[in-house]
């Protein structure tokens, strides 16, 4: 059991442990299956990705590495984090008290960060190129690892003020995760401003990037698709780039989506009030909610990127060497009863005078000297049926 003299504050309001979930032990086996799921989908998913990308490391572009840090930030917060909320959900009360309880809030929301400033940058760039046509901005190379060593860098800063005494990691309303104390807003003046400007300089902020660029983005495909139509055009490229639109409107979006309950019930419980606060059944939803963003990229990356998907294909088909052996054992043609030959064709000129014979290659027949022979390979050669000769009156 927790030690409650080393939780700040040990007892909630009805004198019971905060570490203690408040759910009935029906709905902590609900979340903890839930959380499950939720893992091991997103080790499946998130790891195929990861695999993928490593067998076209060298082609990948810009925009695709940052896809890849995204699938990296979904991995690893599976793996280190929502573990430890697992087993606390099946054993009805939170595990490790007050240092797990640090550990598991700044994991969560230094991932969560970083997959949104990731997702924000890949907006941004794609705004800059798509609509104002600016060359200069790329996200190769040095680029591309900038980026991502920045947010990494700017998320584990921000997350790691709540050690320092700004702010603090307390768990959820239900007991069975960890979050930032949103409720200490109204504790103090430093605890508000850690809390308004996690809200607007980290939340609002970059959503608000993605979205007009996003939107922006789409707009201008759409213009320009409209265009090319009506001048009668086609090509490849502009459905190639409209899939890829397609595909980061679809990641932005559903990043927001997953998060927005999340985020409306954190600030119902900082400005709301008496009348606003909500039962502790009431943070459920959302938080796990929440949790699903790390599910369904990987199906965004295979349904819009063929390329992905082809490399998947060629994954799978490495990893079962038996079942490739016998698609190309059924595959193969029936063996003939004789061997194939090749079969030259001799094509004459008209008006050329034919010279005296010439024993061709394959030794039975004969070609007048110059004439080309040209060569084709046959499968196999069928031995003709046998013919009747009938005899025809003069």
């Amino acid at each position: 059991m927790c030690d409650d003299r080393s939780a700040h504050p040990a007892r909630d309001g009805n004198n019971i442990s905060i570490f203690v979930s408040k759910l009935t032990p029906g709905g902590d086996f609900g979340v903890g299956f839930t959380i499950l799921t939720v893992v091991l989908l997103s080790l499946l998913g998130n790891g195929l990705v990861l695999a993928v990308s490593y067998r076209r490391r060298r082609k990948m572009t810009g925009s695709e590495l940052l896809c890849v840090n995204l699938a990296v930030v979904d991995f690893l917060s599976c793996v280190l984090f929502y573990p430890l909320s697992i087993l606390s959900s099946f054993s009805h009360t939170w595990r490790g008290c007050q240092l797990t309880c640090t550990y598991y809030g700044l994991g969560c929301f230094t991932f969560g960060l970083c997959g949104m400033f990731t997702i924000a940058a890949i907006s941004v760039t794609r705004y800059l190129k798509t609509c104002y046509h600016l060359a200069h901005v790329s996200l190769e190379g040095s680029s591309v690892r900038l980026v991502c060593g920045g947010s990494w860098l700017v998320a584990a800063s921000w997350s790691c003020f709540p050690l320092l005494g700004w702010g603090e990691y307390v768990p959820e309303p239900y007991g069975l995760s960890c979050t930032v104390a949103w409720e200490r807003y109204h504790v103090s003046a430093k605890d508000a401003a850690y809390v308004l400007c996690s809200f607007v300089c980290f939340t609002f902020l970059p959503v608000l990037l993605i979205v007009v660029s996003q939107c922006r983005i789409l707009l201008k495909i759409y213009r320009f698709s409209s265009a090319l139509s009506a001048r009668g055009v086609r090509t490849t490229l502009r459905r190639t780039e409209r899939r890829l639109s397609l595909m980061f409107f679809c990641i932005s979006l559903g990043f927001i989506v997953a998060w927005a309950p999340y985020t409306v019930v954190s600030l119902l419980s900082i400005f709301g009030g008496e009348s606003g606060r909500m039962a502790p059944v009431g943070f459920v939803f959302p938080a796990l909610f929440a949790k699903s963003s790390h599910v369904y990229n990987p199906f965004i990356y295979f349904y819009f990127n063929k390329v992905f998907w082809q490399e998947l294909r060629a994954l799978l088909a490495s990893l079962c060497p038996m079942r490739k052996r016998s698609r190309r054992v059924e595959g193969a043609p029936a063996p003939g009863p004789l061997a194939p030959h090749p079969i030259q064709i001799q094509l004459q000129e008209p008006g050329r005078p034919q010279g005296p014979p010439r024993t061709s290659s394959l030794g039975g027949g004969s070609r007048p000297p110059g004439l080309a022979v040209y060569s084709c390979w046959a499968s196999r050669m069928e031995p003709l049926p046998p013919r009747e000769f009938v005899p025809v009156s003069a």
